[in-house]
């Protein structure tokens, strides 16, 4: 069985996080930094993954609204799992990212950090907390390229 690789898509960082190889715990595995007005960074993504190593799936976070709908970011979201499995042919799921940045910065400051500090660490700590939500039986929105295309 291989890693999980949690993704927390956003505009000016990319958060990453990986299980371990029994998918038990989620560790923070670094951040990649978008450039405004450019192409979502696809190809770091992926050479991202590969450094990683042995990675079965991956879990994009969904930015749903507090009311769980779907914001305009979300399709971005979807294109950006189109091409994951396209170009690596590794499944892509959903999951609701909704408070997961508030749950990150509390964590945080429970540890006495400062965001400002810290704020790079913030969207991997992030993705790894969206990871451990799965692992530890949390639900999943949808699996898939045809789910990612049909949403």
């Amino acid at each position: 069985m291989g890693r999980l690789v949690a993704v927390d898509w956003g505009d000016r960082r990319i958060g990453l996080a990986a299980s371990d190889e029994l998918r038990m715990l989620a560790s923070p595995a670094g951040v990649i930094t978008r450039r405004a007005g450019k192409r979502p960074p696809v190809a770091a993504l992926l050479r991202r993954l590969e450094e990683i190593g042995d990675v079965d799936a991956v879990l994009m976070g969904m930015p749903l609204d507090g009311d769980g709908n779907e914001t305009p970011r979300c399709a971005e979201v979807r294109s950006v799992a189109i091409a994951i499995t396209a170009r690596s042919g590794r499944e892509v799921s959903f999951v609701d990212e909704r408070y997961s940045t508030a749950r990150a910065h509390r964590a945080l400051h429970d540890a006495g950090g400062k965001v400002g500090d810290r704020r790079h660490d913030i969207d991997a700590m992030t993705a790894a907390i969206l990871l451990q939500g799965v692992l530890d039986g949390g639900a999943v929105l949808a699996q898939g390229t045809a789910a990612a295309g049909e949403a």
